[in-house]
């Protein structure tokens, strides 16, 4: 493995994870703007701009962008959070050149005025489908609660109204604020030619203007209070708890995701053992989001409507618990070799390596390898983790329910 990074004059900046023995290569263009950059009168214009890119620029139509992609093979798409936005795409090395000629054109669209009208009734659509995915829902009225008045508190999609109110100058004044090459990332990873992949970006890239972008990033109010959402066709009880955790930029991300294994893992964690193996839920899971300044633990639980105080009940119990007495080495090793056989095995293709690589640069402006991370991992100690606990209260949650269920 061999890093590379490069600047080019107008501020777009270029690195690559090199691995010539890799049997293929992904690129990205990682866009730092996403839903925590939006006003609420353009409430989804990134996710909705993310699927602009695809209708065409001035050299490619609609189709032209697609049968290009699949002329060369490639596994392509993109993707939008609340805080970036990435176009992608993985091919055999003989096509990089190609891969990122459509990459740089698309970041480019026309932004014609035909395909935004057609292309806003499939965001209303979409926004539909999700509506129907109790999980998504959970989600995105637990950010909106416990984010309330911050700009992480904004929904990705934004809402039926303030899509169909969105105007096409809105959102082109929206690209030409936020889609500066500053505010770019190009990254490749896997089997791939570097100067040949600079050469091509400068080319496709280096004559985007450059301007300055911003982003506030104010401490999250964690609002720690309980609501329930009653909704009697949803046969499931959905609940959903968040609470504070390191951010992006934090060291104690390595200890809050080690933490959140040990509470929540799909299998042998606290949460598993109490909750699935014991048949009082279906589904019950903590993860670790780090954000921008920002960060949470997420944990979900699906269950039946009748079980649901009892989950929230054990949830508790379980969480006070872990801060009261601690867990085991045992536990501690376990997580820890979990999330390094996951993070090899995603590692090994290139693709699975691009999103790693490609937020280190943008949340950190810094690499770290694959064994480098794993070795970081490692050095996390039980001390670590305790002091982590001490930092962020577990038990301060912010709960969010979803089903028949009126009350908890």
């Amino acid at each position: 493995m061999e890093f590379k990074q490069t600047t080019l004059e107008n501020g777009l900046t270029v690195i690559a994870e090199i691995n010539p023995n890799a049997a293929s290569m992904a690129a990205g263009f990682f866009v730092r703007t996403g839903s925590r950059d939006e006003t609420p009168e353009i409430s989804g214009v990134s996710h909705f701009l993310e699927h602009m890119m695809f209708k065409g620029t001035q050299r490619r139509s609609a189709f032209d962008v697609n049968r290009d992609f699949d002329e060369i093979g490639a596994s392509y798409n993109a993707a939008t959070s609340e805080e970036n936005t990435i176009y992608y795409g993985a091919v055999l090395p003989e096509f990089q050149e190609k891969v990122l000629d459509i990459l740089g054109d698309i970041l480019r669209p026309s932004l014609r005025q035909e395909d935004f009208d057609m292309e806003k009734n499939v965001i209303i659509d979409e926004i539909a489908l999700y509506d129907d995915i109790p999980r998504f829902r959970v989600y995105d009225n637990l950010m909106s609660t416990y984010f309330a008045g911050h700009p992480l508190g904004s929904s990705i999609l934004g809402t039926r109204e303030s899509i169909k109110a969105l105007k096409q100058e809105q959102m082109k004044s929206y690209f030409d604020n936020r889609y500066s090459p500053e505010n770019v990332t190009v990254v490749g990873t896997g089997n791939l030619d570097f100067d040949a992949f600079v050469e091509k970006a400068s080319q496709m890239c280096g004559h985007w203007n450059k301007f300055e972008v911003s982003r506030p990033t104010p401490t999250a109010p964690g609002i720690d209070e309980q609501k329930i959402i009653v909704d009697k066709k949803v046969m499931r009880e959905h609940i959903g708890f968040m609470s504070p955790a390191p951010s992006q930029q934090d060291e104690d991300r390595f200890a809050a995701q080690i933490l959140a294994n040990i509470v929540g893992d799909d299998s042998g964690s606290r949460l598993f053992y109490a909750l699935i193996d014991t048949g009082i839920a279906d589904e019950a899971s903590m993860s670790l989001d780090p954000l921008d300044g920002v960060g949470a633990f997420l944990t979900f639980v699906s269950t039946d409507p009748a079980k649901a105080s009892e989950v929230t009940r054990i949830v508790s119990k379980e969480l006070k618990k872990l801060n009261d007495e601690g867990f085991s080495d045992e536990e501690l090793i376990a997580a820890k070799n979990k999330i390094a056989s996951s993070a090899t095995l995603k590692g090994e293709l290139p693709m699975g390596r691009l999103t790693s690589v490609g937020y280190g640069w943008v949340y950190r402006k810094e690499y770290m390898s694959l064994k480098q991370q794993i070795e970081k991992l490692f050095s996390v100690t039980k001390d670590d983790i305790m002091e982590l606990m001490q930092k962020y209260d577990l038990t301060k949650m912010t709960t969010l329910a979803l089903g028949p269920v009126e009350k908890l």
